[in-house]
């Protein structure tokens, strides 16, 4: 399976690494270079979303309060980051808008409110020894502008010499927000078990993955029968996801799935797509016993 799974990739142009266990379960996983350290991009939106949730739940913050994504939070791309005006939301909407299509002006907002520590107690608390959440979207893409002397993040990247791109912090596990494969799946089997948070705190986080709106990535490897709830992220030459995939029987698989590319081109729907068929594979894998 581990030598299908890297194949899978391998034909898309890309390296990946994978790591898939059911639910609630001692048993049986599947990993490809599970342990290995990988860049999160915005998958990193998760455990910030769980310390969110913990806000919320210990009455530190109302989810129905309005605030401000000022043009502080106007990075560009979608959702409030690339709104031309002052856009007020409530706390929940936000926490709405940075799980469901990964807006990075909703994540900062949060993010600034619930603090770095919150966020790294999040980790310490799941045992995450080998996660590392270095600040917020307005961090990394920061870094990555000034790498590139860059005026602005959604500058074209055509003209940049290929290997100073290569060469960026953001695309180094060591220099960057990252994690492993098998700690982000631990991350997703404490929020389906109630284990992150308070239940009430872990069933917002899962309701919210629930509705992300990218179809192209983990979604396209399984049939419309099966719910995924999940977390995408992407920067040049990486694309990722991570969540839960729940079968009509009743039975969850967290798979968290992380590639980089051979390529930066910004189009690279065969490496998409492998994502959600090397899930599959593992998925089944898993289903079978075997």
């Amino acid at each position: 399976m581990t030598a299908e799974i890297k194949a899978v990739f391998a034909a898309a142009g890309a390296t990946g690494f994978l790591h898939a266990r059911e639910v609630g379960s001692d048993g049986p996983e599947i990993s490809v270079g599970g342990d290995e350290p990988v860049v999160l991009a915005s998958v990193f939106k998760i455990p910030v979303a769980v310390a969110y949730a913990r806000e919320v739940a210990a009455g530190r913050l109302d989810p129905t309060e309005r605030t401000t994504v000022t043009a502080r939070y106007r990075v560009g791309g979608i959702g409030t980051a690339g709104c031309r005006d002052d856009v007020q939301m409530s706390w929940r909407d936000l926490a709405l808008n940075m799980l469901t299509m990964s807006d990075n002006a909703a994540t900062d907002v949060i993010f600034h409110r619930v603090g770095q520590e919150a966020v790294d107690q999040v980790l310490t608390d799941l045992g995450l020894k080998q996660t590392q959440v270095l600040g917020c979207c307005e961090d990394l893409l920061s870094s990555l502008v000034a790498d590139l002397n860059l005026n602005h993040v959604d500058d074209a990247l055509d003209a940049i010499d290929p290997e100073l791109i290569w060469g960026l912090d953001v695309l180094n596990p060591a220099r960057t927000t990252a994690s492993t494969p098998r700690e982000i799946t631990t991350l997703l089997d404490a929020i389906w078990t109630d284990r992150a948070a308070t239940a009430e705190a872990c069933a917002s986080v899962r309701d919210i993955m629930a509705h992300q709106i990218w179809p192209h990535r983990l979604s396209s490897g399984f049939e419309s029968g099966v719910k995924i709830a999940a977390k995408t992220g992407t920067l040049p030459a990486v694309r990722n996801e991570a969540g839960v995939v729940t079968y009509p029987d009743g039975r969850q698989y967290a798979v968290a799935v992380f590639t980089r590319a051979f390529s930066l081109d910004e189009r690279q729907p065969a490496v998409d797509a492998s994502i959600g068929r090397a899930a599959r594979l593992a998925v089944e894998q898993l289903r079978s016993g075997a």
